[in-house]
């Protein structure tokens, strides 16, 4: 069974509907999609350091 789990202010709660659940791996996707490989990530990182 899959579980996600919210975290607020108020407190952490687990989630298991499939709704929640479908949501949740949307937005996995979604940032998946826009973040950077781990070279390309190394690579920003080092040009923002020297910059500095």
């Amino acid at each position: 069974m899959d579980t996600g789990l919210r975290d607020s202010p108020t407190g952490a709660g687990f989630f298991d509907a499939e709704a929640q659940l479908e949501k949740l791996r949307t937005l996995f996707r979604q940032v998946k999609s826009a973040s950077l490989d781990p070279a390309a990530s190394r690579d920003l990182i080092h040009r923002v350091a020297k910059g500095l």
